[in-house]
């Protein structure tokens, strides 16, 4: 049995949290069940204390011997501020630190983002009761107990039990000769073709500028509605078959935006084509909705010089950061060159980024799988749904990639 479902909570079950008993009572109750998960991760991590202020009062969090110690007031290294609605949010796993640097609204009063981001973990160990992460306590096995080999790729006459189980190791794939490769360039000229029907602040499009001052159209979603050749691979067997390799019951996309196509220029000096380090479930939900598929298809082929993808091999089954890489996490990074007509597919709950193309510009679709719902979903998961989709749709306007072109 190989299954990707890492759910832990119900879509129509999300308490109200009241902020003051919640640090004096709830907290303090799970810091003394579950800090033997959080502890050795925590010293790793080389944490300070950390306030956090609210309309309802502060509190500081330290490392204490073997122990998470929660203090009214307190003048920890880093504090943030956060609105009583926002604890919340973050308690139930609705919002991650990452949501409030990209939506523009983390208040960092002393600190860093890096700093919430450390303690961010210590409190889903805490609440959630999972083991943060340490150096060494992921492995990677094959099937038959060897070592195994994280630079695999599979061809569509490969064994599914063998792709399944890889992709529970490593959280990732690169599927080769997966779609043909004249299906990929009729869907290029499809790209170029519709290009001229998205224009900025549409809802329907993500934009980035060049070192030259071109405003470029870099994701295309509801890519499907401009390409009968790319309806075609979606709704094909051998798409479909990605999604029935655990399982699990994963639905894809069959309604609303189904594909996005984007396009990866060189020399993106403002806005985002090229997300860095993060998780898919960065800006929250990982317990509501983890983990879905997301596959990515080579419409040209892709390498270090033009944008290949990168994944964090084992991140998915490791409570770390959402974004960003330590490398005393002592996890693999791993480069995912693909041809034209590959597929890679990533756990959402992996870690990966897009390198910059410097060479020559990449195109490329992605779509995905989603866990089957467990519950009608509630008032607060459609609000949280709809903040996260809000803050991600505007992401590239709040946020720009670092410059990853040659001058």
């Amino acid at each position: 049995m190989v299954s990707l479902d890492f759910r832990t909570r119900r879509d129509d079950d999300i308490p109200a949290v009241a902020t003051r008993r919640f640090f004096d009572e709830e907290l303090p109750y799970l810091a003394e069940r579950n800090a033997p998960l959080a502890v050795p991760g925590a010293r790793e991590l080389g944490l300070e204390p950390f306030t956090i202020e609210t309309p309802s009062g502060s509190w500081t969090l330290r490392l204490q011997g073997d122990d998470i110690a929660i203090e009214r007031g307190g003048n920890g290294a880093a504090c943030v501020r956060l609105s009583d609605a926002d604890v919340s949010d973050v308690v139930n796993d609705l919002k991650t630190p990452m949501t409030f640097l990209t939506g523009g609204t983390l208040q960092m009063v002393r600190g860093d983002l890096g700093d919430f981001l450390d303690w961010w973990v210590v409190l889903r160990a805490l609440i959630d009761g999972r083991v943060v992460h340490t150096s060494g306590s992921v492995d990677f096995v094959d099937r038959d107990g060897s070592p195994l080999d994280l630079s695999r790729s599979f061809a569509p006459d490969d064994d599914d039990a063998d792709i399944a189980h890889f992709l529970a190791q490593a959280g990732f794939l690169h599927l080769r000769g997966w779609f043909d490769p004249d299906a990929m360039r009729e869907i290029a000229t499809n790209m170029d073709r519709a290009r001229p029907a998205y224009e900025r602040d549409d809802g329907r499009s993500w934009w980035a500028r060049t070192a030259d001052g071109t405003d470029q159209c870099v994701r295309m979603q509801y890519f499907h509605e401009h390409s009968p050749a790319t309806v075609s691979l979606i709704d094909s067997d051998r798409f479909r078959r990605v999604g029935q390799l655990t399982d699990d019951a994963y639905t894809p996309r069959i309604a609303g935006n189904r594909i996005e196509a984007l396009v990866k220029p060189i020399g993106v000096v403002e806005g985002i084509s090229d997300v860095p380090w993060h998780k898919d479930c960065s800006l929250g939900m990982h317990s509501y909705r983890c983990c879905g598929l997301t596959v990515g298809i080579s419409v040209t082929g892709a390498d270090a010089r033009s944008g290949q993808l990168r994944v964090v091999a084992g991140s998915h089954r490791a409570l770390v950061q959402p974004a960003f890489v330590r490398r005393e996490w002592g996890l693999p990074v791993v480069d995912l060159p693909t041809e034209t007509g590959d597929a890679t597919v990533h756990c959402s709950c992996t870690l990966h980024m897009a390198q910059p193309p410097v060479d020559r510009p990449r195109k490329v679709m992605y779509t995905g799988f989603g866990l089957a719902a467990q519950s009608k979903p509630g008032d607060a998961h459609a609000r949280a749904l709809a903040d996260i989709s809000a803050v991600r749709e505007g992401s590239y306007k709040t946020v720009s990639q670092q410059p990853g072109y040659v001058g």
